[in-house]
C-alpha cells in the first residue's frame, strides 16, 4: 500500500526534476479540479463482475470498500470481468502512442493471474479514481504512467484476484490459502476448478482487501516479456477511433477563425457570404485563449464549415499586441544574455581567465510545433443539468474543471470521456486548457443561439501548426576554461528563453527565484562541473508549452556537444572522457553508455569512407539513454545512417514498448536537426502553416535503429520522452568529427 506519508517520500525521489514540486499541490489540485469522491457502480452485466463503469454521481463508497482505501486503490473502477471470462481494464492515462493501453493492463493482469488472450483495455474519465496516485491529479505526462502506476495496478490486480479466491473458497467451503490461480482459473483441492467468469458475481460481494501480497518478480509470466499491443490490430487496420472520429446523434462541426497575431481582437465581421453556404447553421463571435477573439462557424460537417470560414471577411485589431519578429527576437536575446540575471548554480569563475584552453559558444534553438498527426479536437454536449466532453486529454481533471468554469457549472456536473489520441507530445496537456475552453465557448455560444446539438470543434493541420503553443525559442551562451587533460576549471553559462510555467497554475510550485525548473533540467548533471548558470525569462507574445522531453530538448544538446568538444580539443576519446568524468557515481549512465558502445561496434569496426561515429548520453525522467550513431554528409546534407541505443529504464515492463518509444523519440529528435524544422515569426505572424513549410522526417530520413535495454528488476522509470534528447547531440558530434565544425544551432547547418 502507498500511504500518504510514503507518497511524500516516494514522489520527491521519483518526480522528474522539472516537476519536483507538483506533489505539494497534489491534494489541493484534486480538491479544486476533480469530481468529488463517489461510489463505484457494480454492474452485474451478463452475470459478470463489472468493475469499471463510469462511477455514479453520488458520494457513497462501495459497501464492500474499506474506509482506508482511496478511489485510486479500489478495483471496482478498474476491472471488469464478464461471464465469459473476458477482462476489461480501465487505463487511467491518455493513450496517444506511448503504449500505456497495453502496459498497465499487462501489469494488472500479472497480479490478477488473468488469461492475457482475454484481456482488453479502455480509457477512463475525469473521475478521482483515475488521478495519478502520487500527484493526486489527472495527468499523462512527464513519462510517469508506469513509474507512478506500476505498484498501483499490481495492487489492483492482486485485490481483484483475492476477491475471486475468496468467492471460490466460500463456494467450496475450503480455506482460501489452499487455492491457486492461473490464466483466469481458480483451482482447489480434489480437482475443483472455476473460471473467473463463473466467480465474478459472487466476488462482487466479497470485502475489498486493504493489504495484499504481490508476486516476487521471479514469478512474473507477463511482465518483462515482449508483448504485442492490444490496440495494434485496430490501428494498423484503420478501425481505431480517435477523438476526431467521435460521432453523436445530430452532431455538428465547428471551425474557428483565429487572429493572425496572438491575442488580437476583432474590428469587424462580414459573415453574409458564409451564412449563405449550404450546411452552415451559425456564425458566432467567441472569446479565445489569451484574451483574443475569433469567429466560430458551425455546420453539418467539416468541409462546409471550412468553406464558410474561408468566405468570412474579417478585420483584426492588432495594435495592442506585440508583433514578434524572429530575427529581432534573437538580437534581443543576445543583449539580454550579457546582462545580470537569476542564478541557478553558483561557482567561482576566477579560474576562467587563466585557463590553458577555452571555448566560447552560442547556441540558438527555434520555436517548435508539436504537430501531432491528429489535429486538436473536442466534442461537447451541453445540457440543462451538465455537460459531457469527448477529448484526447492529457489532463482531463483540469480540462473538466476549465469546462465547468466556462459553463458556470460545478466540476461534478462535467464528465470528460478520454479518447484515444493520435499523438500529442505535450500539446494535449496545457494548463490553460486552451482548445478545450475554446470548444466549450463554441458550444456555449451555440446553445445561446438555439442550437442544442453536440458540437465538435475541429482544428485543421494549418490551425494546429500556425496557432501555437510551441516549444520556446532559447539562446544559450557558454564560456568554458579547462586544462590540457580536459579538467574543467570554470563554466559560465547563460540561458535565455520564455518560461512555459509563468502565469500557469504550476508557477507557484515550479518557478523558484525567478527560474522555471523546466528550462534548466538537464544542465550540468551527471558531470561534476564548476558551473555558474544564469537564467533570463523574457515575456514574449508567443504562447509556449512543454514539448516532448521539455527542457532536455535544448539542455542535452548543449551539454553533450560541449563535452564532446572538450574531449576532441584535448585529444581524448569521447566515450572514455565521459566515463572518466562521471567516475563511479552514476552506474546507470555507465551501463547505458557501455551497452550502446558494445553493441554498436564503436572503436572496433571500420566505418565506410565519409562516415563517423557520434556519441551522447542523457538522463531525463529518471531514465538514461545513450546513443552511438553513424552519420555522413551527402551533397551538403547531413545524413543519419545507424543508431544504437543503450537504455536504462529499470524494469522493462514490455520491452517492445521500450523499443518503440526509443525509435519514435529518436525520430522526433532527428526532426529537430533537419533544415526547415522551425517555427519563425514575421510581424507577429507565424510563417509556417503545414508540413510543406514545417519539416518533419520522411521515411527516407529514418535511420536503422537498434535498441538494447540494460537488465534490471528495479521498479520502472519513464520511457515516453528520454529517447529524444541525446539523439541530436550524438548526430551533431558525428558531423563535427567529419567537418571539424561544431553545430551551434538547431536545425543543422552544414
Amino acid at each position: 500500500m502507498i500511504t500518504s506519508a510514503m507518497n511524500d517520500s516516494l514522489a520527491r525521489g521519483e518526480l522528474p526534476r522539472a516537476l519536483q514540486h507538483l506533489l505539494d499541490r497534489g491534494q489541493e489540485a484534486l480538491a479544486d479540479a476533480a469530481l468529488p469522491r463517489r461510489r463505484f457502480l457494480k454492474l452485474a452485466g451478463a452475470g459478470g463482475l463489472a468493475l469499471g463503469a463510469w462511477p455514479a454521481l453520488a458520494a457513497d463508497a462501495p459497501a464492500n470498500a474499506p474506509a482506508g482505501l482511496k478511489p485510486t486503490e479500489q478495483p471496482e473502477a478498474f476491472v471488469r470481468i464478464a461471464a465469459d471470462g473476458s477482462v476489461t481494464v480501465t487505463v487511467n492515462r491518455l493513450e496517444f502512442g506511448q503504449g500505456v493501453h497495453t502496459a498497465l493492463p499487462l501489469v494488472l493482469a500479472e497480479e490478477l493471474d488473468a488469461d492475457w488472450s482475454k484481456v482488453q483495455a479502455r480509457l477512463g474519465t475525469n473521475d478521482p479514481a483515475y488521478a495519478d496516485p502520487l500527484w493526486g491529479m489527472h495527468l499523462t505526462g512527464g513519462s510517469t504512467a508506469l513509474k507512478h502506476s506500476f505498484k498501483q495496478y499490481r495492487e489492483l490486480g492482486a485485490r481483484a484476484r483475492a476477491m475471486l479466491v475468496a468467492a471460490a473458497a466460500e463456494r467450496w467451503k475450503v480455506d482460501a490459502a489452499t487455492l491457486k490461480t492461473g490464466r483466469g482459473v481458480v483451482t482447489g483441492p480434489g480437482g475443483k476448478r472455476a473460471r473467473y467468469g463463473e466467480l465474478a458475481e459472487a466476488a462482487m460481494k466479497q470485502p475489498v482487501p486493504t493489504a495484499v501480497a504481490l508476486k516476487d518478480p521471479a514469478q512474473f509470466r507477463l511482465i518483462g516479456r515482449p508483448t504485442r499491443r492490444l490496440d495494434a490490430k485496430a490501428k494498423s487496420s484503420g478501425r481505431q477511433d480517435f477523438g476526431i472520429d467521435v460521432k453523436l446523434p445530430g452532431q455538428l462541426t465547428a471551425v474557428v477563425a483565429r487572429p493572425p497575431v496572438f491575442g488580437a481582437k476583432l474590428k469587424s465581421v462580414d459573415d453574409a457570404a458564409a451564412r449563405a453556404l449550404p450546411g452552415v447553421k451559425a456564425v458566432l463571435r467567441v472569446p479565445l485563449d489569451r484574451g483574443a477573439e475569433g469567429v466560430a462557424v458551425i455546420a453539418t460537417g467539416y468541409w462546409p464549415a471550412r468553406q464558410a470560414r474561408e468566405a468570412l471577411t474579417l478585420q483584426w485589431d492588432t495594435d495592442a499586441v506585440e508583433k514578434v519578429d524572429s530575427a529581432r527576437q534573437l538580437a534581443q536575446y543576445r543583449t539580454l544574455a550579457a546582462q545580470p540575471g537569476a542564478r541557478q548554480f553558483e561557482a567561482d569563475m576566477a579560474p576562467l581567465a587563466g585557463a590553458a584552453k577555452k571555448i566560447e559558444a552560442e547556441f540558438a534553438f527555434p520555436y517548435l510545433a508539436h504537430a501531432p498527426m491528429e489535429p486538436l479536437n473536442c466534442t461537447v454536449q451541453l445540457g440543462d443539468a451538465g455537460a459531457e466532453l469527448w477529448v484526447g486529454s492529457q489532463m482531463p481533471g483540469l480540462d473538466g474543471a476549465a469546462a465547468a468554469r466556462v459553463f458556470g457549472l460545478k466540476p461534478e456536473q462535467v464528465k470528460v470521456n478520454v479518447q484515444m489520441a493520435g499523438g500529442g507530445f505535450g500539446r494535449r496537456a496545457i494548463p490553460s486548457s486552451d482548445y478545450v475552453v475554446e470548444a466549450c465557448q463554441v458550444a456555449k455560444a451555440a446553445r445561446a443561439a438555439g442550437i442544442a446539438a453536440p458540437v465538435r470543434t475541429l482544428w485543421s493541420r494549418e490551425d494546429d501548426i500556425h496557432g501555437g503553443y510551441y516549444r520556446p525559442m532559447h539562446l544559450h551562451t557558454a564560456r568554458i576554461g579547462f586544462d590540457d587533460k580536459g579538467q574543467v576549471l570554470a563554466w559560465d553559462h547563460v540561458i535565455v528563453g520564455q518560461s512555459i510555467l509563468a502565469g500557469s497554475p504550476f508557477e507557484q510550485m515550479m518557478v523558484k527565484n525567478g527560474i522555471d525548473a523546466t528550462a534548466v533540467e538537464g544542465m550540468r548533471a551527471p558531470y561534476p562541473l564548476p558551473m555558474r548558470l544564469t537564467v533570463h525569462h523574457p515575456k514574449v507574445n508567443v504562447p509556449v508549452l512543454w514539448w516532448r522531453s521539455v527542457g532536455s530538448t535544448h539542455t542535452a544538446f548543449v551539454m553533450e556537444t560541449l563535452i564532446d568538444e572538450i574531449a576532441r580539443s584535448t585529444g581524448q576519446d569521447p566515450v572514455a572522457y565521459r566515463l572518466a568524468l562521471i567516475g563511479t557515481q552514476h552506474p546507470r549512465h555507465r551501463a547505458a553508455l557501455q551497452l550502446a558502445v558494445d553493441k554498436s561496434g564503436y572503436g572496433k569496426k571500420t566505418l565506410p569512407a565519409g562516415r563517423a561515429f557520434g556519441v551522447a548520453m542523457h538522463e531525463s525522467f529518471d531514465s538514461v539513454v545513450a546513443y552511438v550513431v553513424e552519420a555522413s554528409v551527402q551533397d551538403g546534407r547531413p545524413v543519419l545512417h545507424e543508431v544504437t541505443a543503450g537504455v536504462h529504464c529499470n524494469l522493462a515492463v514490455n520491452p517492445l514498448t521500450v523499443e518503440a518509444q526509443v525509435q519514435g523519440a529518436a525520430l522526433m529528435g532527428l526532426a529537430m536537426c533537419l533544415p526547415g524544422a522551425q517555427i519563425t515569426l514575421k510581424d507577429g505572424v507565424v510563417e509556417q502553416n503545414n508540413f510543406g513549410e514545417y519539416q518533419v522526417p520522411r521515411i527516407t530520413d529514418m535511420p536503422k535503429i537498434a535498441v538494447h535495454i540494460v537488465p534490471s528488476a528495479e521498479p520502472p522509470t519513464g520511457m515516453g520522452e528520454p529517447g529524444l534528447p541525446p539523439l541530436a547531440p550524438a548526430f551533431a558530434n558525428a558531423l563535427a568529427r567529419l567537418t571539424g565544425k561544431p553545430q551551434r544551432a538547431l536545425p543543422f547547418s552544414v
